[in-house]
């Protein structure tokens, strides 16, 4: 492997020379920018903007912009010159836990491999060190014109170095949670351990770069004069309007997957109850049902204390209406029974009066008989 840099890791008094690796290559796939009508590759040239000719790189140097515009020459001599211990060193600061280390701060990666024979015997102290003590070397170096963070660490029999960023160069999380009040039901929880129990673990080296694949796919396929294969079409996410039910499909597609019966369905009232707790808030549809009508004719239900004793409150209630119910109907009955007195009576009087009438009048009619006889006799 080819070096990008050579220095010393300064551990103390000890200084272990090292060359820097690169650990990591990529194996993406890169494109050429051509012409489409003729295929002619398109080329950037170096150009100078006040002679208006190409340059070489030779007649290439470095210069700082100010902010009104003005550039400042900077050579190799001036940087050079620079009091940095780090310019040529890695410089081992502190012995921290990884898990100090926020994996956001981690950087591209390098291997140090020994510079020689000498190296040997305090590479791999510093290695066994690091081993024993269980923590990771913190280190500042200088590479590519700035000076950089670094964390050393032993990968099989070798130290690794992973850049880091500084501090300040990692950004807050600010505005990228939901702003919304979601609450998150235990069923929920289970449902969603049982994903991840169910997908389980996985070896990183079976995992592979599909989209590079269907390129070379493609390219071979142009390049032998065939037309590449469609590709099939990515099924359609949607909204999700629940979520239990799509924690459960998730689940039985993982076991399915996996060659594994999946389990009962949940309970449809549990999805129900899922759907009206969780609320507009967690961006679902909200489902409510309608309330059941209650028959005169059913019993009411007794599951808990409460409702025995509201039961007893009603059945308490209902002899003080069958009570309040006869004294209607026992007054009722008195009121007809006087209203039927009070019409018998009115009723005989106007019979008494009839007969009373009756006989006064024969009475009447007789009185002037008897006395147009006493007026005969008297003539």
């Amino acid at each position: 492997m080819r070096s990008i840099w050579n220095g010393a890791i300064s551990f103390g008094l000890v200084s272990i020379p090292i060359k820097l690796v690169n650990a990591t290559e990529s194996h993406s796939i890169s494109f050429r920018q051509i012409h489409t009508e003729d295929g002619g590759r398109i080329r950037y040239r170096k150009v100078c903007e006040l002679e208006e000719r190409e340059v070489s790189s030779a007649e290439i140097g470095k210069g700082y912009e100010d902010a009104d515009g003005t550039i400042i020459p900077i050579t190799d001599e001036d940087l050079s010159h620079l009091p940095l211990p780090t310019a040529k060193t890695i410089e081992i600061v502190a012995f921290v836990p990884a898990e100090r280390i926020d994996p956001l701060q981690m950087d591209a990666a390098y291997y140090l491999q020994a510079g020689g024979a000498p190296a040997a015997k305090p590479y791999t102290l510093l290695r066994e060190a690091l081993k024993r003590s269980h923590k990771v070397a913190i280190a500042k170096y200088a590479l590519r014109g700035r000076e950089r963070l670094g964390m050393l660490r032993v990968v099989g029999d070798a130290i690794a170095m992973h850049g880091l960023l500084w501090p300040d160069e990692v950004r807050a999380p600010e505005g990228v949670a939901p702003d919304t009040s979601v609450t998150v039901r235990d069923k929920e929880l289970d449902l969603a351990d049982a994903l991840m129990d169910t997908l389980g673990d996985v070896d990183l080296d079976d995992l592979h770069d599909e989209y590079r694949e269907a390129v070379e796919e493609v390219v071979a396929a142009k390049a032998a004069g065939e037309t590449p294969r469609e590709a099939p079409s990515a099924p359609s996410s949607g909204k999700v309007l629940d979520l239990m039910a799509a924690l459960e499909k998730s689940v039985r597609a993982a076991k399915e997957s996996r060659g594994e019966e999946p389990g009962p369905a949940a309970d449809s009232d549990t999805d129900s109850e899922a759907d009206s707790e969780s609320g507009p808030a967690s961006g679902r549809a909200k489902v409510s049902r309608l309330p059941q009508r209650k028959s005169a004719r059913s019993a009411p239900k007794q599951t808990g204390g409460k409702k025995s004793t509201s039961t007893a409150k009603k059945t308490t209630a209902a002899p003080r209406k069958s009570t309040q119910a006869a004294k209607k109907s026992t007054a009722a009955k008195s009121t007809t029974a006087a209203k039927s007195t009070s019409s018998a009576k009115s009723t005989t009087k106007k019979t008494a009066a009839k007969k009373t009438t009756a006989t006064a009048t024969p009475t009447a009619k007789k009185t002037p008989a008897k006395k147009t006889a006493a007026r005969k006799r008297t003539a």
